[in-house]
């Protein structure tokens, strides 16, 4: 009896042995895997809008086993920034880079003078048509899609007709190719409607958004076409500086999402952040594995929030990700 106890006990022992060598292996092997250095490029990277597109490359980095780094940027970045930017993180030791082209940038050219230093991600941005076909690597939203979705709304609200109204556009720098997009979605869609626009403005760098809103001509309504026109028109609204106006707007921040809490703005349509944030982290390590062969871009989508929706459990879910 003295002896099978024995056996049994020194059964146990080997049997713990086998299970400890085992964990010192595979952590061992875990250790021993190649952890790719990920440096993010963004303009203006501290501004809430993007907390949703960071929480998704924070997701994808642990679920991937990467390791991201934001690159702190000012309000303004030029092409040429941008490109030190990228040549910095390169002799800093980053594997790779997920930028937003900015202003001024082509996009294919920028992928073109990288290749070979290191793997490239767009984040929004618009490849010339002649380059599309060949699989540049890029996520980004349907920006014409967005604007068009905003002008719907405003329809909608007015059984399509607007007849006699009048409104003012108020978006980013003139030179962004999204504003654009944004802007002409929404006018084409608005054609024949009988609205008249009486003004349209894309900031400058310099320019105090609020101060050129509140000296614009009265109009019924105030569209804004990205997150920072839309924060400063909510907050003209909320101090009664628009005349009366109503805001409809594209956003991605929990600011803009306040105005449209309070009755300040009408409309808000906003994109998934978070799943594209998500998408350009797993993209960038799926094309490193496989050099981007037969990548195919990820379908962004859009939510339009309205106060009655504001909290359904879609928009719940998109307001955490914003969040945090």
């Amino acid at each position: 009896m003295k002896k099978d106890k024995k056996m049994f006990i020194l059964i146990q022992a080997v049997l713990s042995l086998l299970v400890i060598l085992l964990v010192v292996v595979m952590l061992r092997e875990q250790s021993g895997k190649e952890q790719y250095q990920v440096s993010v490029i963004v303009e203006n990277s501290d501004d809430n809008q993007w907390s949703a597109f960071k929480y998704g490359l924070k997701m994808a980095a642990e679920d991937r086993g990467a390791e991201m780094f934001m690159v702190s940027t000012g309000a303004v970045l030029t092409p040429e920034e941008e490109k030190k930017l990228i040549e910095q993180e390169v002799k800093n030791g980053a594997d790779a880079v997920i930028a937003e082209p900015v202003p001024g940038t082509d996009p294919a050219k920028l992928l073109k003078e990288v290749q070979g230093k290191i793997s490239v991600m767009l984040v929004g941005g618009e490849l010339p048509k002649s380059e599309k076909r060949r699989g540049f690597p890029v996520v980004r939203a349907d920006d014409y899609a967005m604007g068009q979705a905003l002008a719907e709304e405003l329809l909608k609200d007015y059984d399509g007709k607007l007849n006699g109204k009048s409104l003012g556009m108020i978006g980013g720098r003139r030179d962004s190719q999204s504003i654009r997009n944004r802007e002409e979605g929404f006018t084409e869609t608005l054609k024949e409607t009988g609205v008249e626009v009486l003004w349209s403005g894309m900031k400058n760098p310099e320019e105090n958004i609020k101060a050129f809103l509140e000296s614009q001509p009265e109009v019924d309504f105030v569209i804004a076409f990205d997150d920072d026109s839309l924060t400063a028109a909510g907050e003209c609204g909320e101090a009664n500086n628009l005349h009366g106006a109503l805001v409809y707007g594209i956003g991605n921040s929990t600011e803009a999402v306040y105005y449209l809490d309070v009755g300040t703005a009408e409309c808000v349509v906003v994109s998934d952040a978070f799943y594209a944030g998500y998408q350009s982290l797993t993209g960038l390590m799926n094309g490193m594995e496989n050099s981007f062969r037969n990548y195919e871009e990820p379908q962004i989508s859009y939510t339009v929030m309205r106060r009655e929706n504001l909290f359904s459990k879609e928009n719940q879910d998109i307001l955490f990700t914003m969040s945090q």
